[in-house]
């Protein structure tokens, strides 16, 4: 009976090893489908324009847009204005996180504080950030600080609230527990209330990345001659439909590099919930 049991948990290591997907393998079939989806919507993309299934007036063609990218390379105007919204965009970001985290920690923890000034924050955050663009262009100039400055707020806002949300629904009980074990203030700020509220103070850093350059791209629209913004302006101006898909493509390509640096360094400070799971 003995041998039979170690023979059958053999054969059902063997077959759970058969089944067990190869995760290197697993992404590269992932990122293959991706690039076939991809592909396949370009093509429709592509042949309906041609055909007359789209006006290519408003729709461009992908290859257009392909070329429109190239000239921009070419002239350099790539070079010249990406770097410009992406500083807007980074500084802003940074700013409006580091204003936004520590004031929304300190409401979290200090909760008379909140209950006090409450109403003024929702009072100004009801407000339409890209509103505010005109009156900071103002009052600082058609530089990039005004850009910058358009870009924290509407971050701050966005980081602070899920800040203080994830310090709010920190356990209390744990940390009674952990102040019964002899642990100070901040040592209780460091060690239990941050971990707890990191994965919301991430939520708000994720969301945050695409309004951060809606900040930036604004701003320059509104009054700017440098950057992604000014190139869409003077795309739409022309009413050349293909150089303003080209600056859109330009904003994913920055949203998306945005974003995968935030899920990595999400990862690598929540890896203990890996582990954890």
């Amino acid at each position: 009976m003995t041998e039979v049991a170690a023979v059958g948990s053999r054969s059902r290591e063997e077959e759970l090893r058969e089944i067990r997907v190869d995760p290197t393998r697993a992404a590269m079939i992932l990122w293959a489908k991706r690039i076939l989806l991809f592909a396949v919507l370009l093509g429709i993309w592509e042949a309906g324009a041609r055909w007359g299934w789209f006006n290519p007036f408003f729709s461009s063609y992908p290859s257009e847009i392909f070329r429109a990218l190239a000239q921009l390379a070419r002239d350099g105007d790539i070079v010249q204005h990406v770097p410009i919204t992406m500083i807007e965009a980074i500084v802003g970001f940074i700013c409006g996180t580091v204003v936004g985290g520590i004031i929304g920690f300190i409401f979290g923890w200090f909760q008379r504080i909140a209950e006090l000034l409450d109403p003024f924050i929702i009072a100004i955050y009801s407000l339409p950030k890209v509103a505010l663009a005109p009156l900071f262009i103002l009052w600082f100039g058609i530089g990039i600080q005004a850009k910058i400055i358009l870009t924290a707020t509407i971050v701050f806002f966005l980081v602070f609230f899920n800040t203080y949300a994830g310090v709010r629904d920190t356990s209390r009980e744990l940390i009674n527990i952990v102040r019964l074990m002899g642990a100070r203030t901040h040592e209780v700020l460091w060690r239990v209330v941050l971990p707890s509220a990191l994965t919301a103070i991430f939520v708000g850093l994720r969301v945050s990345v695409p309004y951060a350059l809606i900040g930036a791209v604004v701003g320059e629209m509104m009054a700017s001659n440098r950057g992604v913004g000014f190139l869409l302006t003077r795309a739409t101006g022309q009413f050349d439909t293909a150089g303003a898909f080209a600056a859109l493509f330009i904003l994913i390509v920055i949203s998306t590099v945005f974003n995968t640096g935030i899920v990595a360094l999400e990862r690598y400070l929540l890896r203990w919930k890996k582990v954890q799971r």
